[in-house]
């Protein structure tokens, strides 16, 4: 799971890189949809290492939100 947060963080900080630097946010729902996942994986994480806390849930419900705004992004694309 470590590997698989790793990886998503490298492809966020790369697609909001790239849109930063050319100023060209075609990419952003792509982006967006990677940051929902990575949210998802990091709040997984912390709901399995039975620390049932805010910070997990929390996690969840943001990833959830992200993803709903990535797929309002790709349908108004």
């Amino acid at each position: 799971m470590k590997i698989i947060r790793v990886l998503l963080g490298i492809i966020v900080i790369a697609f909001s890189s790239y849109g930063l630097i050319s100023e060209n946010f075609e990419l952003m729902p792509f982006m967006m949809l990677f940051l929902g996942a990575f949210m998802l994986a990091t709040g997984l994480v912390e709901l399995q290492k039975d620390r049932k806390r805010f910070e997990g849930y929390m996690c969840i419900i943001v990833s959830l939100f992200i993803f709903f705004v990535s797929i309002k992004g790709f349908l108004l694309n």
